[in-house]
Protein backbone atom coordinates (compact mmCIF):
# COMPACT_ATOMS: atom_id res chain seq x y z
CA UNK A 1 0.00 0.00 0.00
CA UNK A 2 1.48 3.35 -1.03
CA UNK A 3 1.37 6.61 0.88
CA UNK A 4 -1.42 7.98 -1.30
CA UNK A 5 -3.65 5.05 -0.34
CA UNK A 6 -2.49 5.14 3.24
CA UNK A 7 -2.18 8.74 4.48
CA UNK A 8 -0.53 7.56 7.66
CA UNK A 9 2.14 5.66 5.74
CA UNK A 10 4.68 8.44 5.78
CA UNK A 11 4.27 8.72 9.55
CA UNK A 12 4.78 5.00 10.18
CA UNK A 13 8.42 5.42 11.19
CA UNK A 14 7.83 8.47 13.40
CA UNK A 15 7.33 6.61 16.74
CA UNK A 16 10.50 4.50 16.48
CA UNK A 17 12.60 7.44 15.29
CA UNK A 18 11.37 9.78 18.02
CA UNK A 19 11.88 7.06 20.63
CA UNK A 20 15.44 6.54 19.41
CA UNK A 21 16.06 10.30 19.57
CA UNK A 22 14.97 10.32 23.21
CA UNK A 23 17.36 7.47 23.99
CA UNK A 24 20.19 9.20 22.14
CA UNK A 25 19.74 12.44 24.07
CA UNK A 26 19.56 10.57 27.39
CA UNK A 27 22.70 8.54 26.65
CA UNK A 28 24.62 11.63 25.57
CA UNK A 29 23.46 13.57 28.62
CA UNK A 30 24.38 10.80 31.07
CA UNK A 31 27.73 10.08 29.43
CA UNK A 32 28.87 13.68 29.84
CA UNK A 33 27.89 14.11 33.50
CA UNK A 34 31.22 12.81 34.92
CA UNK A 35 34.10 14.74 33.34
CA UNK A 36 36.34 11.66 33.11
CA UNK A 37 33.63 9.56 31.53
CA UNK A 38 33.05 12.23 28.91
CA UNK A 39 36.59 11.78 27.57
CA UNK A 40 36.11 8.02 27.30
CA UNK A 41 32.75 8.54 25.63
CA UNK A 42 34.22 10.93 23.05
CA UNK A 43 36.89 8.33 22.27
CA UNK A 44 34.13 5.75 21.82
CA UNK A 45 32.41 8.15 19.41
CA UNK A 46 35.66 8.28 17.44
CA UNK A 47 36.01 4.48 17.50
CA UNK A 48 32.45 3.92 16.28
CA UNK A 49 32.62 6.80 13.82
CA UNK A 50 35.86 5.55 12.25
CA UNK A 51 34.38 2.04 11.96
CA UNK A 52 31.47 3.46 10.01
CA UNK A 53 33.65 5.68 7.83
CA UNK A 54 35.94 2.77 6.92
CA UNK A 55 32.97 0.55 6.09
CA UNK A 56 31.54 3.31 3.91
CA UNK A 57 34.67 4.00 1.88
CA UNK A 58 36.67 0.76 2.11
CA UNK A 59 34.10 -1.98 2.83
CA UNK A 60 36.61 -4.76 2.06
CA UNK A 61 39.10 -3.60 4.68
CA UNK A 62 39.07 -6.47 7.16
CA UNK A 63 40.80 -4.73 10.05
CA UNK A 64 38.26 -1.93 10.43
CA UNK A 65 37.59 -2.66 14.12
CA UNK A 66 41.27 -2.89 15.03
CA UNK A 67 42.10 0.22 13.04
CA UNK A 68 39.29 2.23 14.67
CA UNK A 69 40.32 0.95 18.11
CA UNK A 70 43.89 2.18 17.61
CA UNK A 71 42.66 5.59 16.48
CA UNK A 72 40.36 5.83 19.52
CA UNK A 73 43.15 4.87 21.92
CA UNK A 74 45.55 7.38 20.38
CA UNK A 75 42.89 10.07 20.77
CA UNK A 76 42.42 9.05 24.40
CA UNK A 77 46.11 9.67 25.08
CA UNK A 78 46.04 13.01 23.28
CA UNK A 79 42.95 14.22 25.14
CA UNK A 80 44.41 13.31 28.52
CA UNK A 81 47.93 14.67 28.05
CA UNK A 82 47.77 17.49 25.49
CA UNK A 83 46.65 21.08 25.67
CA UNK A 84 44.01 22.19 23.17
CA UNK A 85 46.57 23.62 20.72
CA UNK A 86 48.81 20.56 21.02
CA UNK A 87 45.82 18.26 20.55
CA UNK A 88 44.82 20.02 17.32
CA UNK A 89 48.38 19.74 16.01
CA UNK A 90 48.82 16.04 16.81
CA UNK A 91 45.27 15.16 15.72
CA UNK A 92 45.82 16.93 12.39
CA UNK A 93 49.02 14.93 11.85
CA UNK A 94 47.10 11.76 12.72
CA UNK A 95 44.50 12.61 10.07
CA UNK A 96 47.25 13.00 7.49
CA UNK A 97 48.79 9.72 8.63
CA UNK A 98 45.45 7.94 8.25
CA UNK A 99 45.09 9.27 4.73
CA UNK A 100 48.61 8.14 3.80
CA UNK A 101 48.06 4.74 5.42
CA UNK A 102 45.12 4.02 3.14
CA UNK A 103 46.56 5.71 0.04
CA UNK A 104 50.03 4.16 0.16
CA UNK A 105 49.67 1.18 2.49
CA UNK A 106 46.27 -0.10 1.36
CA UNK A 107 46.41 1.27 -2.22
CA UNK A 108 43.03 2.91 -1.72
CA UNK A 109 41.68 5.13 -4.49
CA UNK A 110 41.90 8.91 -4.27
CA UNK A 111 38.18 9.43 -3.60
CA UNK A 112 38.10 6.85 -0.81
CA UNK A 113 41.30 8.30 0.69
CA UNK A 114 39.81 11.79 0.71
CA UNK A 115 36.67 10.38 2.31
CA UNK A 116 38.67 8.67 5.06
CA UNK A 117 40.77 11.79 5.61
CA UNK A 118 37.54 13.74 6.01
CA UNK A 119 36.20 11.05 8.34
CA UNK A 120 39.29 11.24 10.53
CA UNK A 121 38.95 15.01 10.64
CA UNK A 122 35.27 14.78 11.57
CA UNK A 123 35.99 12.39 14.45
CA UNK A 124 39.29 13.78 15.72
CA UNK A 125 38.86 17.49 15.06
CA UNK A 126 35.09 18.13 15.12
CA UNK A 127 33.26 15.66 17.35
CA UNK A 128 36.16 15.72 19.85
CA UNK A 129 35.30 19.35 20.60
CA UNK A 130 32.57 18.00 22.89
CA UNK A 131 35.30 16.90 25.29
CA UNK A 132 36.80 20.38 25.38
CA UNK A 133 33.38 21.98 25.83
CA UNK A 134 32.77 19.65 28.79
CA UNK A 135 36.09 20.74 30.32
CA UNK A 136 35.25 24.46 30.23
CA UNK A 137 35.23 26.07 33.67
CA UNK A 138 34.89 29.83 33.35
CA UNK A 139 34.69 31.71 36.65
CA UNK A 140 35.55 28.53 38.57
CA UNK A 141 32.12 27.10 37.79
CA UNK A 142 32.64 23.32 37.68
CA UNK A 143 29.16 22.65 36.30
CA UNK A 144 29.49 25.14 33.46
CA UNK A 145 31.05 22.66 31.07
CA UNK A 146 28.21 20.21 31.65
CA UNK A 147 25.63 22.93 31.01
CA UNK A 148 27.40 24.02 27.83
CA UNK A 149 27.65 20.53 26.40
CA UNK A 150 24.01 19.88 27.34
CA UNK A 151 22.99 23.04 25.51
CA UNK A 152 24.72 22.20 22.24
CA UNK A 153 23.80 18.50 22.24
CA UNK A 154 20.12 18.98 23.08
CA UNK A 155 19.80 21.93 20.71
CA UNK A 156 21.47 20.06 17.84
CA UNK A 157 19.62 16.79 18.30
CA UNK A 158 16.22 18.43 18.73
CA UNK A 159 16.94 20.56 15.67
CA UNK A 160 17.09 17.24 13.79
CA UNK A 161 13.80 16.20 15.37
CA UNK A 162 12.14 19.51 14.50
CA UNK A 163 13.30 19.45 10.88
CA UNK A 164 12.22 15.84 10.49
CA UNK A 165 8.73 16.39 11.96
CA UNK A 166 8.12 19.69 10.19
CA UNK A 167 9.11 18.03 6.94
CA UNK A 168 6.76 15.12 7.61
CA UNK A 169 3.79 17.36 8.40
CA UNK A 170 4.28 20.27 6.01
CA UNK A 171 7.05 19.38 3.59
CA UNK A 172 6.25 19.41 -0.11
CA UNK A 173 8.98 21.30 -1.95
CA UNK A 174 12.35 19.55 -1.92
CA UNK A 175 15.34 21.63 -0.88
CA UNK A 176 18.25 19.40 -2.02
CA UNK A 177 16.51 16.70 -4.11
CA UNK A 178 19.65 15.34 -5.73
CA UNK A 179 21.43 14.86 -2.39
CA UNK A 180 18.71 14.12 0.15
CA UNK A 181 15.25 13.72 -1.44
CA UNK A 182 13.46 13.63 1.92
CA UNK A 183 14.58 17.11 3.00
CA UNK A 184 12.12 19.89 2.31
CA UNK A 185 12.02 23.67 2.52
CA UNK A 186 9.28 23.50 5.17
CA UNK A 187 11.32 21.03 7.21
CA UNK A 188 14.43 23.20 7.11
CA UNK A 189 12.74 26.55 7.76
CA UNK A 190 10.25 25.24 10.30
CA UNK A 191 12.93 23.25 12.11
CA UNK A 192 15.24 26.24 12.38
CA UNK A 193 12.38 28.43 13.63
CA UNK A 194 11.61 25.95 16.41
CA UNK A 195 15.34 25.66 17.16
CA UNK A 196 15.49 29.42 17.73
CA UNK A 197 12.69 29.10 20.28
CA UNK A 198 14.43 26.17 21.95
CA UNK A 199 17.73 28.08 22.01
CA UNK A 200 16.09 30.84 24.04
CA UNK A 201 14.67 28.32 26.53
CA UNK A 202 17.93 26.38 26.92
CA UNK A 203 20.00 29.55 26.87
CA UNK A 204 18.00 31.04 29.71
CA UNK A 205 18.31 27.82 31.74
CA UNK A 206 21.90 26.81 30.98
CA UNK A 207 24.08 29.57 29.57
CA UNK A 208 25.78 32.14 31.83
CA UNK A 209 25.76 34.77 29.11
CA UNK A 210 23.45 36.20 26.50
CA UNK A 211 19.95 37.57 26.05
CA UNK A 212 17.02 37.04 23.72
CA UNK A 213 18.86 38.45 20.70
CA UNK A 214 22.02 36.38 21.31
CA UNK A 215 20.10 33.18 22.01
CA UNK A 216 18.04 33.72 18.86
CA UNK A 217 21.17 34.23 16.73
CA UNK A 218 22.72 31.10 18.24
CA UNK A 219 19.57 29.13 17.44
CA UNK A 220 19.64 30.39 13.87
CA UNK A 221 23.35 29.58 13.44
CA UNK A 222 23.22 26.11 14.95
CA UNK A 223 19.94 25.24 13.24
CA UNK A 224 21.44 26.12 9.86
CA UNK A 225 24.85 24.53 10.53
CA UNK A 226 23.17 21.39 11.81
CA UNK A 227 21.23 21.19 8.55
CA UNK A 228 24.47 21.66 6.57
CA UNK A 229 26.21 18.87 8.47
CA UNK A 230 23.26 16.56 7.82
CA UNK A 231 23.25 17.37 4.10
CA UNK A 232 27.01 16.87 3.84
CA UNK A 233 26.76 13.38 5.29
CA UNK A 234 23.81 12.64 3.00
CA UNK A 235 26.05 13.61 0.08
CA UNK A 236 28.80 11.24 1.29
CA UNK A 237 26.33 8.39 1.67
CA UNK A 238 24.96 8.99 -1.80
CA UNK A 239 28.47 9.00 -3.25
CA UNK A 240 29.34 5.74 -1.52
CA UNK A 241 26.00 4.11 -2.33
CA UNK A 242 24.88 3.42 1.23
CA UNK A 243 21.52 4.27 2.79
CA UNK A 244 22.80 4.43 6.37
CA UNK A 245 26.29 4.55 7.86
CA UNK A 246 25.48 1.56 10.08
CA UNK A 247 22.81 -0.27 12.07
CA UNK A 248 23.64 0.86 15.61
CA UNK A 249 20.46 2.88 16.26
CA UNK A 250 16.99 1.46 15.42
CA UNK A 251 15.07 3.65 12.99
CA UNK A 252 18.09 5.86 12.32
CA UNK A 253 21.03 3.78 11.12
CA UNK A 254 24.56 4.32 12.34
CA UNK A 255 26.08 6.66 14.88
CA UNK A 256 27.15 9.09 12.16
CA UNK A 257 23.57 9.30 10.92
CA UNK A 258 22.64 10.92 14.23
CA UNK A 259 25.66 13.00 15.21
CA UNK A 260 26.35 14.37 11.73
CA UNK A 261 24.73 17.68 12.70
CA UNK A 262 27.44 18.18 15.33
CA UNK A 263 30.10 18.30 12.60
CA UNK A 264 29.98 22.10 12.47
CA UNK A 265 28.04 22.88 15.65
CA UNK A 266 30.53 21.46 18.16
CA UNK A 267 33.68 23.29 16.93
CA UNK A 268 31.83 26.55 16.24
CA UNK A 269 30.28 26.51 19.70
CA UNK A 270 33.64 25.87 21.36
CA UNK A 271 35.14 28.71 19.35
CA UNK A 272 32.40 31.05 20.56
CA UNK A 273 33.00 29.91 24.15
CA UNK A 274 36.71 30.68 23.81
CA UNK A 275 35.90 34.09 22.33
CA UNK A 276 33.59 34.92 25.21
CA UNK A 277 36.26 33.72 27.66
CA UNK A 278 38.87 35.97 26.04
CA UNK A 279 36.51 38.92 26.07
CA UNK A 280 35.95 38.44 29.81
CA UNK A 281 39.66 38.57 30.61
Amino acid sequence: MNEAANPNGKFADVPVRVRSWVYIILVLAIAFVPARTSVLFVCWLTFQGMCEFVRMFVPKFRMALLFALVVGLVELGLLYYCSYAAYLSWASLLCVGIGLFFLLGQKTGIKATIGLFFGAGACLLAFSQLSFIRAVGLDHNDLLGLKLVAYIIVLTELNDVFQYLMGKFFGKRKIVPHISPNKTVAGCVGGIALTIILSNILGYLLLPFGNFAIFSVLGLIFGFLGFCGDVLFSYLKRKTGVKDTGTLIPGHGGLLDRIDSLLFNAPVFYGLICLIGIMKL
